[in-house]
């Protein structure tokens, strides 16, 4: 008979999984610039890896939508752009919405004690971090991505929530190139969080819909006033001479 206090060991993560995960953290928090060059020889230095670990590695970002493949002239950043950004807010807001609304519907008490659960951890993250932004900037974007995923956990769609999965982390890409130019309406968040708690907990639908839509969509215009501020004035014409 098996021990019943047996420690269970979790297999290691291999070389080329734990290179995926630094390069697809680094561009999703755009240490690795849009559009930049992914140059092989580069990473192989960095990383302390094979080629061919790189190539598997990329191969994966371009599946993920992170990286795109231009054939001889090899890897790249996927670029961002203002219709992009756009593209990605609505899929993004029609898929949460369409999984918040289900998981109402089907709403057990387990969902609701991991939902509010989430909500007090992220709301503690959101009490302090003005104050102590780089002791608690990375909790505060792990409880955020947990409170949305406790939300929709019980939407009964496994492609739902795998789809919104990767538009969720397409949207933190672009959140994170703003906030490095600019800091992000916290206190707006903050409120609509508590908002969008207290619309599922009284499992009323249209306000939950209303309220975590504005929430998702304001993001286009933290990204829009930032590339109003860093975009590079185009030179002045030169007149010609009479």
């Amino acid at each position: 008979m098996r021990d019943s206090g047996e420690t269970r060991i979790e297999p290691a993560v291999t070389v080329t999984e734990a290179v995926y995960r630094r390069l697809r953290s680094e561009i999703l928090e755009g240490a690795l610039k849009p559009g930049g060059k992914l140059k092989l020889d580069t990473l192989k230095s960095r990383y302390q890896v094979s080629v061919n670990t790189l190539r598997e590695t990329l191969s994966r970002l371009v599946a993920d939508g992170l990286v795109q493949n231009e054939g001889q002239r090899g890897f790249t950043v996927i670029p961002a752009s203002l219709a992009d950004l756009r593209d990605i807010t609505e899929m993004r807001r029609l898929l949460e919405c369409e999984a918040a609304r289900r998981s109402l519907e089907r709403a057990s008490l387990e969902w609701e004690s991991q939902l509010v659960a989430a909500y007090h951890k992220l709301s503690k993250v959101e009490a302090v971090i003005a104050a102590e932004q780089e002791k608690y900037g990375g909790l505060l974007e792990q409880y955020n991505r947990e409170f949305h995923a406790a939300l929709i956990a019980d939407c009964g769609s496994r492609w739902l929530l795998q789809l919104h999965g990767m538009m969720y982390d397409q949207s933190l890409r672009y959140r994170m190139l703003a906030f490095q130019v600019k800091d992000f309406p916290r206190e707006q968040s903050r409120r609509e969080h508590r908002e969008i708690l207290e619309a599922a907990l009284a499992r009323d639908a249209d306000r939950l819909v209303a309220v975590l839509s504005a929430h998702i969509t304001k993001g286009i215009e933290l990204y829009l006033d930032v590339e109003a501020k860093t975009r590079v004035p185009a030179p002045p014409r030169r007149r010609r001479r009479g």
